[in-house]
């Protein structure tokens, strides 16, 4: 656990910005070094990467840039995009005035939350009258200062491929011949 002093909160409440493609884009970023993050989010506008749909994903075209991901099908969501990206400019200017090293911060926690929907209309024939309702959200970051990864120490010796009890019985069996 990381000390709140060595690290930075920053909420958006009730954004007028669809809370499925900002929970897809938000969860993209997380465990990201801020300006990995920051250049995931810049590309994402200018469509050179993309944000994978795992969760929200019913009528989500399929897009070979997700092959990086693992997944198959995503999107690129401007907007959410540019909401994250505005978040966290000021989540890291908050971070530099509190005394935090930029160059190590790193997205530690995310989370959307879905806000109350906000009413309109839409007018249909007949003189009939439909809901015409947006899906705001809440948006929670938590950056954290990290220091560089510590490299995993060379082993001398490799760690044994674990063999199975019948191949370990077939070799005993040969041995007694």
């Amino acid at each position: 656990m990381v000390s709140a002093w060595h690290q930075n909160r920053k909420k958006g409440s009730h954004l007028r910005v669809h809370f499925k493609n900002t929970r897809e884009a938000a969860n993209a970023i997380k465990h990201m070094h801020l300006r990995r993050a920051v250049r995931f989010l810049k590309n994402v506008v200018a469509k050179k990467e993309i944000v994978p749909f795992t969760r929200f994903r019913g009528d989500v075209g399929r897009k070979a840039q997700c092959k990086q991901w693992g997944a198959c099908q995503g999107r690129w969501p401007k907007k959410s995009a540019e909401f994250l990206l505005q978040l966290l400019k000021n989540a890291e200017s908050n971070a530099e005035f509190k005394g935090l090293d930029t160059d190590h911060l790193v997205v530690d926690h995310i989370q959307v939350n879905a806000a109350p929907k906000m009413r309109r209309r839409t007018y249909r024939a007949h003189g009939r009258i439909n809901p015409y309702m947006s899906s705001p959200c809440h948006i929670e970051v938590i950056l954290s200062e990290r220091e560089d990864a510590v490299a995993r120490p060379d082993d001398e010796e490799p760690a044994k491929k674990k063999e199975s009890k019948k191949k370990l019985k077939r070799q005993k069996m040969q041995q007694r011949d």
